[in-house]
C-alpha cells in the first residue's frame, strides 16, 4: 500500500508545531480501520445531506448494517492542525447528536469522518491530525473508529484504502440519494465547533 505526501496550506509543518497530535499513514493502516461496504453510498448520502463547502467536516455514526444513525457538520478555519483540538470538536458534535456507548464492552456503532478541503487526495499533516482526533473521539464516546474520507477537487478518497471516486467532489452539487428507509433526524450543522476551535487557537 502506498501513500503520497503533500504539505497542506492549512497544516503547519511538524517543525512549527512540535506538539501536534497526528497519525502517519502507516499508523492509520496498522490500526485496521473497518472497511466500508459501500463507501460511495455513504459519501454521496452525507454530501447530499450536508452540502459541505471548503474546510467542512462531517462526522457520522453508522449502525452495524451501515445505516446512518446521526450526523453533524461544522467548519474549521484558522486554527492550527492539531489532533487534540479536532478531537474536542468531533466529540462535542457527537455528544450533541447521539448518546455514548461507553457501557458496552465492545463498540457496536462506527463513526466516520468526511473532510472537504483544498488540494489533492494525497495525505497531509492536516489529515493526520483529523485521523488522530477521530480515533480519540471514538474511544471517548464508545464508538468504533471508522473511515476517514477526504473530499477534494479530484473527488472523494478513503484514506488508507485506495478507494475513491470522482463524484461527489469538493465543488460538486449534491445528487439526490434514493432510499426506502425512514430518514434519520435532520443533520446538525453550525458554528459551535468552529467557535470552540477559534477559542482554543486563541489561547
Amino acid at each position: 500500500m502506498t501513500f503520497g505526501f503533500a504539505p497542506s496550506a492549512a497544516a503547519p509543518s511538524s517543525s512549527s508545531a512540535p506538539t501536534a497530535r497526528l497519525l502517519e499513514p502507516e499508523e492509520w493502516a496498522a490500526a485496521r480501520i473497518p472497511l466500508l461496504r459501500s463507501p460511495r453510498e455513504v459519501v454521496g448520502g452525507l454530501h447530499a445531506r450536508h452540502r459541505p463547502g471548503p474546510a467542512t467536516a462531517i462526522v457520522a455514526v453508522l449502525d452495524p448494517d451501515e445505516r446512518l444513525r446521526a450526523s453533524a457538520s461544522f467548519t474549521h478555519r484558522g486554527a492550527p492542525a492539531d489532533g487534540w483540538r479536532y478531537r474536542n470538536a468531533l466529540l462535542d458534535q457527537l455528544r450533541r447528536v447521539i448518546p455514548h456507548d461507553l457501557r458496552r464492552r465492545t463498540p457496536v456503532r462506527t463513526a466516520v469522518l468526511v473532510y472537504c478541503r483544498a488540494g489533492d487526495a494525497r495525505w497531509t499533516e492536516e489529515d493526520g491530525a483529523w485521523m488522530w482526533g477521530l480515533r480519540d473521539a471514538c474511544t471517548l464516546h464508545g464508538l468504533r473508529c471508522g473511515a476517514y474520507i477526504t473530499l477534494t477537487r479530484d473527488g472523494w478518497h478513503v484514506m488508507g484504502e485506495g478507494r475513491g471516486g470522482r463524484r461527489p467532489h469538493a465543488l460538486s452539487e449534491p445528487e439526490p440519494v434514493a432510499t426506502s428507509e425512514a430518514p434519520p433526524p435532520p443533520p446538525l450543522s453550525g458554528g459551535v465547533a468552529s467557535d470552540m476551535l477559534r477559542r482554543a487557537a486563541a489561547r
